[in-house]
C-alpha cells in the first residue's frame, strides 16, 4: 500500500450521522475478516464492536452476525498524524512484530498525555533535546522511508488507545543503545527487540 493510498483510504473514513432512532446495521463474518478489518471498513473502532457485540476478545469467526454501531466517534487522527506515526513505527519497528511495531507508537501516545514531552504528535517526534533528536530515525533520515500497510495498521491500533508497554515514555534495543541513561530507567517490559521502560509516573 502506497502512502497516497493509505490516505486515501483514511480520508474514506468518516463517521456519517444517522437519523434519530435508526437502527444499527449487522455484518456477517466472512472468513479471513479481523475486528480491525471490519472496522476500518465501516467508519468505527475495534472498541466500538466489541462493545456493541459484548465481546470479551477480538476472536471471530465466519458465519458469526456482528452488530455494526453506526453512530461512533472514531477518534480517527489527521492525515499527518497517521503519517508521522506510521513512518516513526516504520522506522524504528522495522522487522519487529505486529505488537512490537504498536509498542513503538503507543511510546509516542504516552508522551503526548506526559506534561513533561510536547502536546502534539509531530513536536513529539521531532522533539530535540540538547541538540540530539529523541528518536535517532530523525537523525539519520530513516524516518522519510515509505511505511508499509503493517506500519499504518500499527499506528491506528496505538492511536485507538492500544498500549502493549503498559505507559512506557521510552523504549531501546539494549544490544545497540549507547546512552547509558536510559538504562537505568526501570524497565516494564520487553517485546521483540526492544526494551520499553519510564511508566508514566517518571520524573524527566
Amino acid at each position: 500500500m502506497t502512502i497516497r493510498t493509505a490516505l486515501i483510504l483514511l480520508g474514506l473514513l468518516v463517521c456519517v450521522c444517522t437519523p434519530a432512532g435508526a437502527e444499527d446495521e449487522t455484518y456477517t463474518v466472512a472468513y479471513g475478516d479481523t475486528l480491525w478489518g471490519i472496522s476500518r471498513g465501516h467508519g468505527t473502532t475495534v472498541h466500538a464492536l466489541m462493545e456493541a457485540n459484548d465481546l470479551d476478545t477480538e476472536i471471530i469467526i465466519p458465519g458469526q452476525v456482528l452488530s455494526i454501531p453506526l453512530e461512533t466517534d472514531t477518534g480517527l487522527p489527521d492525515q499527518e498524524e497517521l503519517l508521522l506515526m506510521a513512518r516513526m513505527i516504520n522506522a524504528e519497528a522495522r522487522g519487529e512484530s505486529f505488537l512490537g511495531k504498536v509498542a513503538v507508537g503507543a511510546v509516542i501516545m504516552n508522551r503526548l498525555q506526559h506534561p513533561a514531552f510536547p502536546n502534539t504528535t509531530r513536536e513529539v517526534i521531532f522533539q530535540c533535546t540538547n541538540g540530539v533528536y529523541e528518536f535517532t530515525p530523525v537523525a539519520d533520515g530513516s524516518f522519510n522511508l515509505e511505511p508499509d500497510e503493517e506500519a499504518f495498521e500499527a499506528a491506528l491500533r496505538a492511536i485507538e488507545g492500544v498500549d502493549p508497554t503498559n505507559g512506557a515514555l521510552f523504549f531501546y534495543n539494549p544490544v545497540t543503545a549507547q546512552d547509558q541513561w536510559i538504562r537505568t530507567l526501570p524497565v516494564i517490559t520487553s517485546i521483540g527487540n526492544h526494551v520499553f521502560a519510564g511508566s508514566i509516573v517518571t520524573v524527566i
